[in-house]
């Protein structure tokens, strides 16, 4: 893959890169470069995640080593349930991952994370962050923080070692991720590691519109039956001629074209016929436009959805 054509990759659907010029550099530096992305087992794996693992794909694609963090001890520090139970969700979630064709190296958290010289890192690290900036740090990933637990704050300290301990090039996730990954380009260095470039990517919003809840149950789960997925995206909010905020035009852009570089619609003759689109612009210009009804992008989005995660019921 030429040069340019591995950055159009790896720009694709960012929000940001911190610093868009080191990610060049290290292009140029290194023929194989490294990209994690750290993961809390918790709950359901739905399509918020599979951005990133979209991501992670194009990284791997453009002649990346990918590393998948199953943070096991990162989650059970951020109240996400028992030991036992949070071990049980890493290795389904490895396996989904796995399944969706992710190739890269899995590691569990608990397998560096209670070596001592990480822990004395860590401890390191404490001295140098104030207890503002590392509650700050876990304003949008942490739960209950109207009343934080101690253990909360020794999160985004982790997560800047993991960074480090793992030796990666690139750290990428969500942009509820961007003040731990800051806090970790400032502060690695002075404890001898190298400083992270960090990929940032959209948050999307659940299927009614909203902010993506497990308790509203407002998103595809990977393990949804086609059932499922059918009743909830044709079920979901999708305001005719509006692409903000349009959690069905997110499915388009985000995940559909990025498994599929042609789509078909299948539309009734007495509403214009079917449709062929091999770009997403053209295809948010139609809806913009009036020229796709929303039901036909929810029934088309539905039938794409479920064949892109029918792999993942051969290993439930």
């Amino acid at each position: 893959m030429e040069r340019a054509d591995k950055i159009d990759l790896l720009k694709r659907n960012v929000v940001e890169i911190v610093k868009e010029e080191e990610l060049m550099q290290l292009l140029e530096e290194k023929k194989t470069p490294t990209v994690y992305t750290g993961y809390e087992p918790s709950g359901k794996i739905h399509l918020g995640h599979l951005l990133t693992i979209n991501k992670l794909i194009d990284f791997k694609n453009a002649g990346f080593k990918v590393i998948v963090l199953l943070a096991d001890l990162n989650a059970y520090l951020n109240e996400k349930g028992s030991l036992d139970e949070i071990e049980e969700i890493a290795k389904m979630n490895k396996r989904y991952f796995k399944a969706f064709g992710l190739k890269a190296e899995y590691v569990f958290g608990s397998d560096f994370q209670l070596d001592p010289e990480y822990t004395k890192n860590v401890l390191r690290l404490s001295r140098s962050t104030t207890l503002k900036r590392a509650r700050r740090s876990m304003d949008e990933v942490g739960r209950n923080m109207e009343s934080p637990r101690v253990s909360q704050m020794i999160y985004p300290l982790m997560q800047v070692m993991d960074i480090a301990e793992l030796g990666v090039d690139v750290a990428m996730g969500g942009t509820d991720q961007r003040k731990i990954h800051m806090l970790a380009r400032e502060e690695s260095e002075s404890l001898g590691f190298k400083k992270p470039i960090c990929v940032h990517m959209p948050i999307i919003v659940g299927l009614d519109g909203e902010k993506m809840s497990s308790s509203k149950n407002n998103f595809i789960a990977m393990d949804d039956s086609s059932e499922d997925i059918y009743r909830k995206i044709t079920s979901s909010f999708c305001p005719p001629r509006e692409i903000e905020g349009n959690p069905i035009i997110h499915l388009y852009r985000y995940h559909i074209f990025q498994r599929y570089e042609r789509l078909f619609f299948d539309r009734a003759e007495k509403y214009g016929g079917n449709l062929e689109y091999s770009s997403y612009k053209r295809l948010e210009e139609d809806y913009l436009n009036g020229k796709i009804h929303p039901m036909d992008l929810k029934k088309n989005a539905a039938r794409y959805v479920d064949e892109m995660l029918s792999p993942i019921r051969q290993v439930i």
